[in-house]
């Protein structure tokens, strides 16, 4: 049977997530592309279809704040919303998945709007999985599931650490800043400067950004890690009481945390903090398209006979090719758990809000879309 996907937004996940869908899924699909622009619309459409070999339908719906017509007739045919919109759309997109009984996954980090989704599905006929994205999303999937086989193993389910780390990062890095921007500006300024949530001695706290930073060989390459916000989903909660210590960093090369604080400490410490530090950083650091995503989890804690042991898995991805098209890592790498996610809610065996530690982690990482981009 054909299944009915909108994907709200034509950014660049929206793109991959379509592109993707549309050349690897296992099944029939017909695919809603909407958005607020008409032209970005008609490119990624174009970009699409062009020169595939495929045959699923791609529609454009052009939305507006309230539904139209053209949205309307798309919600009722669809079976699932995902949500590549800005993130502060996110509770109107989930109400209209709500309204149209359309199961629903988002990518955002942003708090507020998490727990307005939460309480506007917890009784919904549909499954909505919240924060499914690179990370939050991917990483914490794949922390729950060293997890498992910790306690399956070693027999012990208190832990001493869980640590999750990802760096969106280029190939080739220069002083003074080691870095390129491969997505978004504003969310590399934010992170860097918003509290991070952690678990300190198995109880939830914060942190400032940037305030626990170690060295780490992933790989045989050295990389620094500091705490940046966001990232954890709704890990820190579980693991209250399990984890004595866990969190979330941004990977980046040895140097750049030290050129970014040391522009932050020429800044006015306010509300518009993480956009001064945006366009100071702009001025100094390019835009880059060839990119890689690097990804590691880790288990620390003792066995059952008190020997303490370690679990860790790393990923690293570079840029995909597709149907004579290009991805960037940070596409597929938030695309795919997307679409994933798609796959569990169209199983039906999802119902209401799903948060990152609710998933099943075996299932998700076996998946078609997961296996195809996270490969060993």
């Amino acid at each position: 049977m054909t299944k009915k996907i909108f994907i709200a937004g034509s950014g660049g996940i929206g793109e991959a997530a379509a592109l993707l869908l549309r050349e690897w899924c296992e099944f029939e699909t017909e695919i809603y592309l909407g958005d607020v622009a008409e032209e970005s619309l008609r490119k990624v459409k174009d970009f699409v279809v062009r020169s595939s070999e495929k045959t699923s339908s791609v529609e454009t719906v052009l939305m507006t704040g309230d539904v139209n017509d053209a949205m309307k007739a798309a919600f009722e045919k669809c079976d699932v919303l995902l949500d590549c919109a800005p993130g502060s759309q996110a509770p109107k997109m989930a109400r209209f998945a709500k309204d149209f009984k359309m199961h629903y996954a988002n990518l955002t980090e942003y708090v507020a709007e998490t727990d307005e989704i939460t309480a506007l599905a917890k009784d919904a006929d549909t499954g909505f999985i919240l924060q499914t994205g690179l990370a939050p999303g991917f990483i914490n999937v794949l922390a729950m599931s060293l997890y498992q086989k910790f306690v399956e193993k070693h027999e012990n389910e208190k832990i001493e650490k869980l640590g999750m780390k990802v760096g969106a990062l280029t190939a080739h890095a220069h002083t003074p800043h080691f870095y390129g921007f491969t997505w978004s500006p504003i969310g590399v300024a934010t992170e860097y400067v918003k509290s991070s949530r952690v678990l300190r001695n198995y109880k939830i706290t914060e942190k400032p950004a940037l305030s626990s930073r170690e060295t780490i060989i992933i790989g045989a390459r050295t990389y620094e890690a500091d705490l940046t916000s966001g990232g954890a989903a709704d890990l820190p909660d579980f693991f209250a009481g399990k984890a004595r210590n866990l969190d979330y960093k941004t990977l980046r090369y040895v140097g750049h945390y030290d050129w970014v604080e040391s522009l932050i400490r020429k800044l006015p410490k306010d509300e518009n903090l993480p956009l001064a530090l945006q366009n100071v950083m702009l001025e100094a650091i390019p835009s880059v398209e060839d990119d890689l995503v690097l990804v590691h989890a880790s288990v620390d804690g003792f066995d059952k006979n008190n020997r303490r042991r370690m679990i860790e898995k790393a990923f690293y991805v570079e840029p995909l090719k597709i149907g004579g098209k290009s991805l960037r890592a940070i596409q597929t790498t938030t695309a795919a758990p997307l679409l994933e996610s798609a796959m569990l809610l169209l199983s039906g065996k999802y119902r209401g809000v799903v948060l990152q530690s609710q998933i099943e982690p075996k299932e998700f990482l076996k998946g078609n879309f997961i296996s195809r981009i996270y490969r060993d």
